[in-house]
């Protein structure tokens, strides 16, 4: 089976919460199901990053925008409550390896307890009928051994933040067992709640419009941009890179499998990850960035003392492939030229909303058989020669 859109029939009016959609990929999650029709409210603190893809594409335009934090169960349940959504996705975290050394408890008060505090609102919110708890490929326990992890693996990690999101997946199973069984009765309660919740890891997500610190590709244009030198600190780690499109692509269609099936055997951890030879190591990502921009681009490996990160990292998204049908439609190379397409674009005044509209559209194309070949290769060409023009 190849892979499948979002079914706009499915989506169309339909009430989401969304947390964390002031962040990278709750922006463009946002901007795709307002697309498809559906009814978004958002939860989020305000946007970390200066600019923001929230922002710049005025996200707040298109759903109900509120600004909350997921460490406040008050106010997470009374969002819900407002809301009455039937999907949940919850983005919002903590999602820097490096700043959770500086920040541990925050980082596990906005990931585990955040965490805990979605699943409390959900309990509390008789309207949901599906939620997609999102956390990380660096959830697992690494051994740093070559081959990809499979959703039964250990959770683990040796850093607060993948320590945090593996800590997120056992709040997830626990609450799952507990409070969302197949038969709707928790195990030794009489409570009871018709929603399928289930986890999503997926891989380093790239594409337009992330302007975190301390991410590679976000770090790569700042200095492009700018003729700075781009410094490295693990040119050999090899990383599961992926657009941001194919992991957001699973979440979706997670949620509707969730809503849509007779039984809850999908309420369970998803990988969705990129295929074995688009794990490349950061070296070749950033040499690929460097020739697709052009002057300016430059690079070089960083001396000194860093803390750990993992040497390998893949994860296996056989199980996503089998059971629902979703797959991976862009290569890493192309992947990086349309993200490096998206930044040089907007950088010479294309309007952001614009841009990711444009990128979706393609994005959907690519599964329904209307671009092929070298439209799939190139740079996001009728955009970057209106700016040009």
């Amino acid at each position: 089976m190849g892979p499948l859109n979002p079914d706009p029939v499915f989506w169309a009016k339909r009430s989401v919460l969304v947390t964390g959609h002031t962040g990278f990929k709750g922006a463009w999650l946002c901007l795709w199901l307002a697309r498809l029709g559906a009814r978004v409210t958002g939860f989020a603190l305000p946007p970390e990053t200066l600019p923001s893809l929230f922002t710049l594409a005025g996200v707040a335009d298109r759903i109900d925008h509120r600004t909350g934090d997921v460490r406040d169960l008050d106010a997470l349940r009374a969002c819900a409550r407002e809301a009455e959504p039937e999907v949940v996705l919850h983005l919002a975290a903590q999602a820097l390896v490096r700043p959770s050394y500086e920040d541990p408890v925050g980082t596990y008060a906005s990931n585990v307890m955040g965490t805990v505090h979605l699943l409390e609102a959900v309990r509390a919110c008789p309207s949901v009928r599906a939620a997609v708890i999102v956390t990380s490929d660096k959830a697992y326990e690494n051994r740093e051994w070559p081959w990809a992890y499979r959703e039964d693996e250990a959770m683990g990690g040796r850093d607060p933040y993948s320590n945090s999101k593996g800590c997120a997946e056992l709040v997830t199973a626990a609450y799952r067992a507990s409070f969302f069984s197949p038969q709707g009765r928790a195990e030794g309660t009489s409570a009871k709640h018709p929603a399928r919740v289930a986890s999503a890891r997926a891989g380093n997500v790239i594409g337009g419009g992330d302007w975190s610190l301390d991410r590679l590709v976000p770090d790569a244009v700042r200095a492009f941009s700018h003729a700075e030198v781009l410094e490295i600190r693990a040119p050999g780690a090899i990383r599961p890179w992926q657009h941001v499109l194919e992991p957001l692509s699973g979440y979706l269609r997670l949620a509707e499998t969730l809503c849509g099936e007779s039984d809850a055997s999908y309420a369970e951890a998803w990988n969705f990850g990129p295929a074995e030879e688009d794990c490349w190591p950061v070296a070749d990502v950033v040499a690929k960035l460097a020739a697709g921009w052009g002057e300016g681009a430059a690079w070089r490996v960083s001396e000194g003392q860093h803390p750990h990160e993992a040497t390998f990292l893949k994860v296996d998204a056989s199980k996503a492939r089998s059971r629902l049908g979703w797959d991976r439609r862009l290569r890493l190379g192309q992947a990086l030229d349309w993200t490096g397409a998206w930044y040089r674009a907007q950088l010479r005044g294309a309007d952001a909303a614009g841009l990711c509209d444009a990128e979706i559209a393609r994005y959907e194309a690519l599964a329904a058989g209307r671009a092929r070949g070298a439209a799939a290769d190139g740079p996001l060409a009728s955009e970057v020669g209106r700016v040009v023009a």
